[in-house]
């Protein structure tokens, strides 16, 4: 078919991707790994991450995996906010060859049996925030494995007892539950860097991720992501940012505001993975409905790209502390998950300087398909233009 919107193209987009630069994420992640080693991966209440750094901890959860006996092909669930943990414990189910399985941490127990009876998932990773909701299906799902974790395990000492304790005792955001098999997360962590991880041969057909999705009709289903699914939206993402990223100084590095949840295709694709590619940063945002601790951690950092919602936009652009940032060094905002209304598109750029740039995809398309040039400086009001090596059609 004719792609006649190519010619609306903006300069330095390429109209197509290579999907095939990549076996499979495991090798996107090794280069990675290799290639920006001493770099920052992840930000989080004030801790680093480097790409070496997740290297060695997700091989040591792959490790760990593999020794229980999940290989390639087994369904992992995680169940997590955006934490430290989510993209070791992604990277982790990726290298051991398994399959991930992302669940809503805001699930009702309901939702949660659902889920993990429909994907098989025969282990899981949980936040201890919310075991009590695993408590109460654990035993009607084939989960047998489980791993819980704490908001503060991957921060430095003494960080890491002080927020735990914070979060346990004195903001009580953690409700008594009871799961006699469930291992620590520190301790599985421990164990697995004892152990070595096989390399698995994972192919472009291979199933990534079951990424469910809530639909029009009944219930969640999961979409089934392979690798190759992954790595050319993620590609087409990176074609399509080039405008963007021209803004960059040279060895400037790409930080991104992760407030999306990591759980949600979009922030998976265009904030972890792409990252992974990229070389950039993400600053976690665990919470991004407390807008004060929001703002406030916002002030610490010169960050590029604002992926976000509607809803979200607007909370930030009726903050008077957050009227007062610096945005000098935000290149991109993008907007996705639904509409953005106009009034707050445009509230959004007199704030900023940084036009809303919106883009529309499905779970089942990784999920960009189309987005308006990253170089817009108005609200369109439209989903933009077909990403790179993508035909729609009437």
């Amino acid at each position: 078919m004719e792609r006649f919107w190519l010619k609306n193209y903006p300069k330095g987009v390429p109209a197509d991707i290579d999907p095939n630069q990549y076996k499979s994420l495991v090798q996107l992640f090794d280069e990675a790994f290799k290639k920006h080693s001493g770099q920052g991966a992840y930000s989080f209440m004030g801790a680093e991450m480097t790409f070496g750094q997740l290297d060695q901890h997700s091989a040591s959860i792959g490790a760990w995996l593999q020794s229980k006996g999940l290989g390639k092909g087994a369904r992992v669930a995680i169940m997590m906010p955006n934490v430290m943990q989510y993209p070791v414990a992604m990277a982790g189910v990726i290298r051991a060859g398994c399959t991930v399985v992302n669940v809503n941490p805001l699930y009702t127990p309901r939702e949660l049996e659902h889920q993990l009876k429909d994907s098989g998932a025969e282990a899981i990773f949980v936040l201890e925030n919310f075991a009590g909701t695993l408590q109460q299906v654990i035993d009607k799902v084939p989960t047998k494995t489980i791993v819980v974790c704490a908001m503060g395990d991957m921060l430095p000492f003494p960080k890491s007892l002080i927020v735990n304790f914070v979060v346990r005792s004195v903001k009580k955001m953690v409700p008594a539950f009871t799961l006699p098999n469930a291992l620590r997360w520190s301790d599985v962590l421990a164990d697995g860097s004892k152990m070595n991880l096989k390399q698995v041969d994972c192919s472009h057909n291979d199933v990534a991720f079951l990424q469910y999705t809530g639909g029009t009709t009944g219930v969640s289903k999961g979409a089934t992501l392979t690798h190759r699914n992954v790595i050319a939206n993620m590609l087409q993402a990176e074609a399509w940012y080039q405008p963007a990223l021209a803004k960059l100084k040279p060895g400037e590095q790409m930080i991104t505001v992760t407030a999306l949840p990591l759980y949600h295709i979009f922030a998976l694709t265009c904030c972890a993975l792409l990252s992974m590619r990229t070389g950039g940063k993400n600053l976690l945002i665990p919470n991004p409905r407390d807008i004060p601790a929001f703002v406030k951690e916002l002030s610490k950092h010169k960050f590029g790209v604002f992926p976000a919602v509607n809803t979200l936009f607007n909370a930030l652009a009726n903050n008077e502390d957050f009227k007062k940032l610096d945005f000098k060094s935000l290149i991109l905002t993008l907007g996705g998950g639904m509409a953005v209304q106009q009034a707050v598109a445009e509230k959004w750029l007199k704030i900023t300087g940084s036009a809303i740039c919106e883009a529309y995809g499905l779970s089942e398309t990784s999920p960009g398909a189309t987005c308006n040039p990253t170089d817009t400086n108005k609200y369109t009001g439209t989903i933009g233009l077909p990403m790179p090596s993508t035909d729609i059609a009437i």
